[in-house]
C-alpha cells in the first residue's frame, strides 16, 4: 500500500478547510488536502451558501421589478425557465471550485479525492478510486463540516420531502410548499421559493422565527415575510407526514387547532448534524460531546496532540466565516505561532427579505448576563437612501455601554444589511466607542449612513431623526 508523507493533512475542501490548507502552504508547510467529493468548496458552495445566495438574488429581482409598479413602471410577470435557471446556478458552482483548485494547485497543496478514515493519531487511510494509500502525518485538521438533519419521523422516503439539499437543486417549483422550522435557512428557502412562484407556509414548533436573533431586527423581517409568504405559524408541531399520489398529507398542531392539509412537497430545516462519524476517531484520543461534535480547546486542538478540529464539525456557531477563522488559528498553532483569535467575534448575517446582520451582544444576550446597555435604534424610515430604494422596512441598533460608552453590540435590519454589519466588526474589534462611530464621516446619500446617525442618537444630536439629548 501506498504511504505518503506531509506535514499537515486536512481533511475537507470547505471554507474551513481550504483556507487552513492555503493558510499552512503560505507558511511554508508541506499539505495535502483530501476530499471526498469532486468539486472542492464543501456544503457552503456546493449545497449551501453559494447556491442559496445565488437563488436568493432572482428571489430579489422578481421582487423589486414588481415593485416597481407604484413608480409607473411595469413588467410583464416573469416565466421561469427551471432548466436554464438551474444551469446558470450550477455554473457559478462550478467556476468557484475551479478557482479553488487552481489556487490549490498554484500554491503546491495535494488535493486527494477520497474518503479519510484515521488509522491512529500519525495516520490516515483514503479511500480513492485508484485505491486504498496511506497517509503519515505531523498534524491533521478536521474540517468535515455538517449535513442537514432529517429527523426519523420525518423521513418517509418520499424525494417530495426535502433537505435544503434536494431544495436547493431545483427539482421543481411546487405550488404548496411546506417549511418545516423558522431557522435562516428555512426563511431563506422560503424567501427565494415564495418568489419562484410557491405558497409557502413555515411551521416553527418555537414562539418565534429566527431564534437567536434580535426581536427587533425579526420583527421586522416577520413583517415583511407575512406578505411574502401564505402564512407563518409559530408554537406548531408537525405529528406525522404522510406520502400520498396527489402530495404529502401533513397533520400538525398550531397551538390547540389541529390541522391536516396536502403539500406538493415539504422542506424539512430543523438544524444541522456534524459530520464526525465515519472518521475512525474512536482510535484516537479525539473526544466527541453527546451531540456529535469534536471538542476543541481555544487553539481548536483536540485532546489528540496531533489533530485539530475547525467548524462545523467542531461546533459553535455553524457559519462558513468563522469555520474561515478558525482554521487560521489551528495553523498558527501548529506552526507554534500567536494565536489570530478575535475573541469570538463572529458577526452573522441571515440573508432574508429583509437581510438581518448582527455581532456582539444582542439585547436578550445583555439581560440574560445582566450585563447594563443603552439601546439607541435609527429607523429607515428616515433614511434618504432607503426612501429612495423603497426599502424603509430597516433599522440600525446599537448597544452601548452606558459607563464607557463603548460598542458592545450591533444589530441591522433592511437591505444589504450583510455588506454593513462589516462596518460594525470593524468598529467592535478595534474596540470603538460609540463617539468613534459619530465622527466618521459617511457618504450621502447612503445605507452605511444609519450607522453614523444611529451613533448620533446616542448623543441626542441625528441630523433625520429625533431623539433626546443623553444627560
Amino acid at each position: 500500500m501506498e504511504i505518503q508523507k506531509t506535514e499537515i493533512l486536512v481533511i475537507g475542501a470547505g471554507p474551513g478547510g481550504y483556507t487552513a490548507a492555503f493558510c499552512a502552504a503560505s507558511k511554508g508547510k508541506k499539505v495535502i488536502l483530501v476530499e471526498q467529493e469532486n468539486r472542492l468548496g464543501g456544503v457552503c458552495l456546493n449545497r449551501g451558501c453559494i447556491p442559496s445566495k445565488a437563488l436568493l438574488h432572482i428571489a430579489k429581482v422578481i421582487r423589486e421589478s414588481a415593485e416597481l409598479g407604484k413608480c409607473g413602471i411595469e413588467f410583464s410577470k416573469p416565466k421561469i425557465q427551471l432548466t436554464q435557471l438551474r444551469d446558470w446556478k450550477e455554473s457559478i458552482l462550478e467556476k468557484l471550485g475551479q478557482g479553488i483548485a487552481s489556487l490549490a494547485m498554484r500554491r503546491n497543496v495535494e488535493v486527494i479525492q477520497g474518503v479519510a478514515e484515521f488509522e491512529d493519531e500519525e495516520t490516515v487511510r483514503v479511500k480513492t478510486a485508484a485505491g486504498t494509500k496511506k497517509i503519515r502525518f505531523a498534524n491533521a485538521i478536521i474540517a468535515t463540516g455538517s449535513r442537514a438533519a432529517l429527523p426519523q419521523m420525518f423521513d418517509a422516503k418520499d424525494q417530495r420531502i426535502m433537505t435544503s439539499t434536494e431544495a436547493l437543486e431545483l427539482e421543481e417549483i411546487p405550488k404548496r410548499l411546506l417549511i418545516i422550522g423558522g431557522g435562516y435557512i428555512g426563511m431563506e428557502l422560503g424567501t427565494a421559493y415564495a418568489a419562484l412562484g410557491s405558497e409557502v407556509v413555515v411551521a416553527e414548533a418555537l414562539d418565534s422565527i429566527l431564534t437567536g436573533a434580535d426581536a427587533d431586527l425579526v420583527r421586522l423581517v416577520r413583517e415583511n415575510a407575512g406578505k411574502l409568504f401564505k402564512e407563518i405559524r409559530v408554537q406548531a408541531k408537525i405529528h406525522a407526514l404522510k406520502p400520498q399520489s396527489k402530495g404529502i398529507e401533513v397533520k400538525m398542531a398550531v397551538g390547540s387547532e389541529e390541522k391536516q392539509e396536502l403539500y406538493d412537497r415539504v422542506l424539512v430545516s430543523v438544524g444541522r448534524i456534524p459530520n464526525a462519524q465515519g472518521l475512525g476517531l474512536d482510535r484516537t484520543k479525539v473526544r466527541v460531546n453527546e451531540k456529535g461534535f469534536v471538542e476543541v480547546d481555544f487553539q481548536q486542538k483536540t485532546a489528540a496532540p496531533t489533530i485539530y478540529a475547525i467548524g462545523d464539525v467542531a461546533g459553535g456557531v455553524l457559519l462558513a466565516h468563522k469555520a474561515s477563522q478558525e482554521a487560521k488559528v489551528a495553523v498558527d498553532a501548529v506552526c507554534g505561532e500567536t494565536s489570530s483569535q478575535n475573541g469570538g467575534l463572529i458577526p452573522a448575517v441571515v440573508f432574508t427579505d429583509p437581510e438581518i446582520a448582527w455581532c456582539g451582544l444582542t439585547e436578550a444576550e445583555s439581560k440574560t448576563k445582566n450585563v447594563p446597555v443603552q439601546i439607541v435604534k435609527f429607523p429607515w424610515s428616515a433614511s434618504g437612501r432607503a426612501i429612495t430604494m423603497g426599502r424603509t422596512d430597516g433599522m440600525t441598533k446599537l448597544l452601548i455601554d452606558p459607563a464607557t460608552e463603548k460598542i458592545l453590540g450591533i444589530g441591522i435590519c433592511g437591505m444589504g444589511a450583510g455588506e454593513l454589519i462589516g462596518e460594525g466588526a470593524l468598529a467592535m474589534a478595534l474596540g470603538a466607542k460609540v463617539r468613534d462611530l459619530e465622527k466618521v464621516v459617511h457618504p450621502h446619500p447612503t445605507l452605511s449612513e444609519t450607522l453614523m446617525e444611529c451613533a448620533e442618537m446616542f448623543y441626542g444630536h441625528a441630523t433625520h431623526a429625533f431623539s433626546r439629548k443623553r444627560i
